[in-house]
């Protein structure tokens, strides 16, 4: 099966609280992708992923390491570049590669 080279983005923005050290992970299809240590205050960030992957559906997920920190907010999700969709199924973030 062919694989498909596919880059979406999204929209990352962060409650922390005072006094602790947020980090947080970004998965696809339970692949860890990133691991970060939010540090900016009062914005956003737009983060890019990009994956080579055959035909399928995969799911997204934000979540914090230590949900005593602060919470995550990923939305605005996007594909860029490549044959794919983003898709919110039953509170599911999936990318839909074609």
């Amino acid at each position: 099966m062919e694989n498909k080279f596919v880059q979406f983005t999204v929209d990352v923005s962060a409650k922390q609280r005072p006094d602790t050290e947020l980090r947080y992970r970004a998965y696809v299809n339970d692949e860890l992708f990133t691991e970060r240590n939010w540090i900016w205050t009062n914005t956003y960030l737009e983060e890019m992923h990009q994956i080579l992957a055959p035909t399928g559906t995969y799911p997204i997920r934000y979540e914090t390491v230590d949900r005593e920190s602060g919470r995550i907010r990923a939305k605005n999700f996007r594909v860029i570049e490549g044959p794919a969709v983003i898709v919110e199924d039953n509170n599911e973030i999936l990318l839909k590669v074609f």
